[in-house]
């Protein structure tokens, strides 16, 4: 090879990296600036909650006070032949509801009225011979229990008769009616539902794992739609209430226990209605927060941006309790009324020029 290419072929790299560093050195830094939403560090009170599902129902009976609901069946088989009630009417304690086909007892009272009046009869005859010691003593006795024996038939026919007029058991709404005029009933089969809405509570079914932090008078919220924070359709609490019972057994079949929570007169729900819960069990006042949005989280580290006059710069923090949108953070330098960045903090660097959207 000839000297002269020789040196022109060692010289063409360094040429080359001549020219790349003179164009560097002209060109202007280049600084990252990102767009981005501030808030700030704020002080609240935090909750956790434990979620369940429940049902609204009448108010069990409870010491001295009956229950709040009752299922009106036949006592007896029969024939429906009156119905003195209709759904959604207003009840009193004692109303005649439902009346059965009353022919075979009238029979029965009538063929005992009969012997009843017999007997009393001939106990009055037996009577006058015994003013005058006409007569023995054993048919005197025979004579006497014989009308008290026709007298207690009588009073079993009226009394099974009765059963016949099946009353209302407690003041009420009518819920339902299951029967019609005409149609066969069996002992037991249920006629109607009356129940008094104004006594109601919820029953819930809460998961034994969370059971444990359940107490008596702890407050619960009631909804009656979705109120997970991911919903768009997230309905608020409808109702407040109290947890007034906690179950001792595990149903096997749900792994649940059942709970029972007070329910406001004017709560406008109505019984069988499926309502969702939340039972306060954690209550966290004055702790710095921010918006669920803020914290990223790499690699297993959790962090926030926090602003510094034209400048984000992250940190690290330990985040806590989660409500609603806000999440409980702690850290070094954390304080209350800090500016952090909201929406855009993902993705940005370490330490960044911002620009705050109005």
């Amino acid at each position: 090879m000839k000297p002269a290419l020789w040196l022109k072929i060692a010289m063409l790299p360094a040429c080359i990296a001549w020219s790349n560093t003179a164009v560097s050195a002209d060109d202007p830094e280049l600084a990252t600036e990102v767009a981005v939403q501030t808030g700030k560090i704020a002080k609240a009170t935090l909750h956790r909650y434990v979620i369940a599902y429940g049902t609204v129902e009448p108010e069990p009976a409870t010491g001295n006070k009956p229950a709040a609901g009752s299922k009106i069946s036949a006592p007896v088989a029969g024939i429906l032949t009156q119905s003195h009630c209709e759904e959604g009417q207003q009840v009193k304690k004692g109303d005649l509801l439902f009346e059965l086909d009353t022919r075979s007892a009238d029979a029965l009272i009538a063929k005992a009225e009969l012997t009843s009046e017999f007997a009393q009869k001939n106990f009055a005859r037996k009577q006058q011979l015994n003013a005058t010691d006409n007569i023995s003593r054993k048919l005197y006795d025979e004579a006497e229990l014989l009308l008290q024996t026709a007298r207690q038939d009588l009073l079993n026919a009226k009394t099974q008769r009765e059963l016949l007029r099946i009353k209302a058991p407690l003041s009420g709404t009518v819920a339902a009616i299951h029967f019609k005029v005409g149609e066969a009933v069996n002992l037991n089969t249920v006629l109607a539902d009356v129940i008094d809405p104004d006594r109601l509570d919820i029953a819930i079914h809460v998961p034994s794992q969370e059971s444990v932090a359940l107490r008596l008078r702890q407050p619960i919220e009631i909804s009656t739609g979705p109120t997970s924070t991911g919903s768009d359709t997230a309905v608020p609490p409808v109702q407040s209430g109290k947890l007034i019972f906690i179950g001792l057994q595990v149903d096997p079949l749900t792994d649940t226990v059942l709970v029972r929570a007070t329910l406001n007169k004017d709560s406008g729900l109505r019984s069988g209605q499926f309502v969702k819960v939340r039972i306060v069990v954690e209550e966290r006042p004055e702790r710095l927060t921010v918006p669920v949005e803020s914290v990223v989280t790499r690699d297993g580290v959790s962090l926030i941006a926090v602003i510094e006059g034209d400048s984000a710069k992250q940190k690290v923090i330990k985040p806590g309790l989660r409500d609603g949108n806000l999440i409980e953070i702690s850290g070094e330098g954390l304080q209350e009324g800090m500016a952090i960045v909201t929406q855009g903090v993902y993705g940005l660097p370490p330490e960044a020029h911002i620009r705050v959207l109005k």
